[in-house]
């Protein structure tokens, strides 16, 4: 399956992008509000600058204290995120996020934002070609 594909899956609802030199706070806030796992950190909102996860802000909370919540986002972002393509297949994105223990990927085209993807929205395309693999094959077995 492709990433187009699972993008597509999960209908458009558009990515939450936040601004570089946004309080943690504020960040930790929006996560919250949207229920969501990452925030794409990007200075116009089609740039990707750096991605910015709960794990990000509860690490630096372990390591630092309560005061990062008055700090930026700039010092706990990860720059430069790995970032994948509509047209990349949902195993190698699976395999990019495995190895490199990382739960977000914003899908940039030609320089621009235009997704995100999730371990759990891999993980889901990943089990319903493996389901859609299992039928096709008891087809063939059973002579259907």
């Amino acid at each position: 399956m492709l990433v187009q594909q699972i993008l597509k899956s999960k209908g458009y609802e558009g990515v939450f992008t936040i601004k570089p030199g946004t309080l943690t706070s504020d960040a930790a806030k929006l996560l919250t509000e949207k229920k969501i796992g990452g925030l794409v950190v990007s200075r116009d909102g089609k740039s990707v600058d750096g991605i910015l996860s709960e794990r990000d802000i509860v690490r630096t909370l372990a390591a630092r204290g309560g005061t990062c919540l008055t700090e930026t986002i700039d010092g706990i972002m990860t720059e430069n995120p790995v970032c994948c393509a509509r047209s990349d297949r949902s195993d190698a994105v699976l395999t990019r996020m495995t190895e490199g223990r990382f739960r977000h990927m914003p899908v940039v085209e030609d320089g621009v934002l235009v997704g995100i993807v999730t371990i759990g929205d891999v993980v889901k395309a990943r089990l319903q070609e493996l389901s859609m693999e299992k039928d096709a094959l008891q087809g063939m077995i059973m002579g259907h």
